[in-house]
């Protein structure tokens, strides 16, 4: 295997063990009155990598060729797209955009009836 090979694999799998399908599609998350909520990422990445020798004739120290020179570098960026919202048979996207915010206002009050009918429901179940 050559050295540039070497610094490609270990680049791709730094990037493969921070990406995977969790981090696009999330956990859902399951209200009380049964409505399940998925959160949806877009995830963008790239990476270079390079090497050289630095002469013709191989250099060895342990072992291990001395004269070569490479690198690599990479970046990730994860943007939160939207929520897939599965009520009563029916699915809807959310998205998370410039408009977002007003239409997401409009079910700030639903949500906020969700959590307190789900706190209410631990509450009795508990006894208190």
């Amino acid at each position: 295997m050559t050295k540039i090979t070497e610094l490609v694999q270990t680049a791709m799998g730094s990037i493969k063990e921070m990406v995977d399908v969790n981090t696009i599609v999330g956990e859902p998350v399951e209200t009380t009155d049964g409505t399940v909520i998925i959160p949806i990422s877009r995830v963008s990445f790239g990476f270079g990598a390079g090497g050289t020798e630095f002469s013709a004739k191989v250099k060895t120290v342990d072992g291990q060729d001395s004269n070569f020179g490479g690198g690599t570098g990479g970046g990730v960026s994860i943007n939160p797209m939207g929520f897939l919202v599965v009520c009563g048979g029916n699915v809807q996207f959310l998205p998370v955009s410039s408009g977002a915010p007003e239409k997401l206002a409009d079910y700030i009050p639903v949500a906020i009836d969700k959590v307190t009918a789900f706190i209410k429901k631990k509450k009795e179940e508990k006894g208190e």
